[in-house]
């Protein structure tokens, strides 16, 4: 290949297309318990997520529900992805080796929200949300309708593979995936440009800007008992008891369990199996839709 403006700019729509291509033909995750806000500034403020439930009725005069704007902040983080190509493999027309390396970077891209939104979810037992508590906590404070502080528990305890019950039904999600800048590639391959000039090669870099951050602690249970059908049950049931600030029900469906790898076996067991194992009916088939997430190691 002559290496001409117009041979370059040819090579450039190409590389263009095969990322952006990629980039929206990817399967992701993340919106299993992500919710996306569009963000404009580098760093986001947002409430604090307590006030869920159902309304109420109207007596007197309206009940005000102020939400914090302190709440908490996520500030966008930066990432890049970036290539070289020697100026002489596109001379002697080895654009074929690059095109796929190309198309995969397009692929990175559009997995980074799954990347940060699962790591998110396992810092959960180490990280305070808001209230104080880790967001995987035993004693989130909670007002109840006297007013007085009570706590509640997202968290079964336990220190083996974390398993999870979502409710995935609202709008608002446990975690939040912010969406700053959108993925997109930009060719360094003018003849005059520096990488050329000094170290014969062309720049292909893609460039995304984002977070994640957690949302609402209500709508997850965490577990790191055995998954158990009996540990699965009480988790079950805390959720669809929970109650939220001034005693109001929360009206909890955990429809969605997500686990890791090393507990499919038994998620499987307890949600798919016909029988249990004494062989009745079991009582637990299709009660949550399963996921498993390959990106989870706890």
């Amino acid at each position: 290949m002559d290496i001409t403006h117009a041979a370059l700019a040819a090579l450039n729509i190409a590389f263009t297309t095969a990322f952006n291509e990629r980039l929206t033909g990817v399967e992701t995750t993340y919106g299993r318990i992500a919710m996306t806000v569009r963000s404009t500034t580098r760093n986001q403020a947002y409430p604090k997520l307590s006030e869920l439930g159902p309304m109420r009725e109207w007596v007197g005069e309206r009940f005000i529900e102020r939400l914090e704007t302190d709440g908490f902040v996520i500030r966008n983080r930066k990432f890049e992805k970036t290539v070289a190509v020697q100026v002489d493999d596109i001379s002697d027309d080895q654009v074929g080796i690059y095109a796929p390396i190309i198309s995969d970077m397009g692929q990175t891209a559009a997995e980074l929200p799954d990347d940060l939104v699962w790591e998110m979810l396992e810092k959960g037992f180490t990280t305070e949300h808001y209230d104080g508590q880790m967001f995987f906590d035993t004693d989130h404070p909670v007002l109840d309708k006297d007013g007085n502080e009570q706590s509640v528990s997202n968290f079964q305890g336990g220190a083996g593979a974390a398993w999870y019950l979502i409710d995935d039904t609202r709008v608002i999600k446990p975690v939040i995936f912010q969406d700053r800048e959108a993925a997109k590639i930009t060719a360094k391959t003018s003849l005059t440009d520096d990488n050329v000039f000094e170290r014969d090669e062309f720049l292909w870099g893609a460039k995304r800007r984002a977070a994640a951050g957690f949302g609402a602690w209500q709508l997850i249970y965490a577990s790191r008992q055995p998954l158990t059908p009996e540990n699965y049950a009480a988790a079950r049931a805390a959720m669809i008891g929970a109650t939220g600030h001034r005693g109001r029900k929360l009206n909890l469906k955990p429809k969605l369990l997500v686990v890791s790898a090393s507990n499919e076996g038994a998620a499987r067991n307890i949600l798919l199996n016909e029988r249990d194992d004494a062989g009745a009916t079991n009582t637990w088939r299709n009660t949550a839709e399963l996921h498993v997430e390959g990106r989870l190691t706890l």
